[in-house]
């Protein structure tokens, strides 16, 4: 039986009346379907993927990113990951930032937006000039942030939290950050 006879028979009207025989239409509907994967089994081409280009798709294992501590932090404050770009080279970058319990940022700005997804952990987050951090949001894992160009901000993680976050960052670089008040330290204990 041809597939087109097989679907003129199972769209029939006739085909789902009452008198019908059950295995008659079993076996239809089982034909159906064997028929309709009949053109993938006659092909005469195996399916074969080629093999990764790294040239052209880099892969970089979780193990294979280096965190470093930022300079002129704190230590143990924070650290950076680098995965794409720079933050003071020209055009897109993607790095991953991680704070440690009990460090904040000073309020700052950036000349570019900014796109932000925290990964793990809870980044504590509030806008504005004045450094208050009882007034930060937690932003969660999974949580996202968009930090708008020139605008003050602060954040980081809070002294209780039980582990560092990790936050993926987007934008377009140079980042240029800008210090609300330069002549207090960039980086708060709290």
């Amino acid at each position: 039986m041809l597939p087109n006879n097989i679907l003129d028979t199972v769209s029939a009207s006739s085909f789902l009346a009452a008198d019908r025989d059950v295995l008659a239409t079993r076996r239809i509907l089982l034909l159906a379907a064997l028929t309709a994967g009949l053109p993938l089994a006659a092909s005469s081409r195996a399916a074969n993927a080629s093999k990764l280009d790294p040239a052209e798709t880099i892969v970089t294992l979780p193990d294979a990113i280096r965190f470093v501590a930022w300079s002129g932090a704190p230590p143990h404050s924070g650290e950076m990951a680098t995965l794409y770009g720079g933050l003071d080279t020209p055009g897109p970058y993607v790095v991953l930032m991680k704070w440690y319990p009990g460090y904040m940022s000073a309020p700052h700005s950036y000349a570019t937006d900014r796109l932000s997804l925290v990964l793990s952990g809870t980044w504590w987050v509030n806008s504005g000039a004045d450094f208050d951090p009882n007034q930060t949001v937690p932003v969660p894992a999974g949580g996202f942030v968009r930090r708008v160009a020139h605008t003050p901000h602060y954040d980081g993680v809070t002294r209780d939290a039980k582990e560092p976050a990790v936050i993926a960052l987007f934008g377009i670089a140079p980042v240029d950050l800008t210090l609300v008040d330069p002549s207090k330290p960039g980086w708060r204990q709290v």
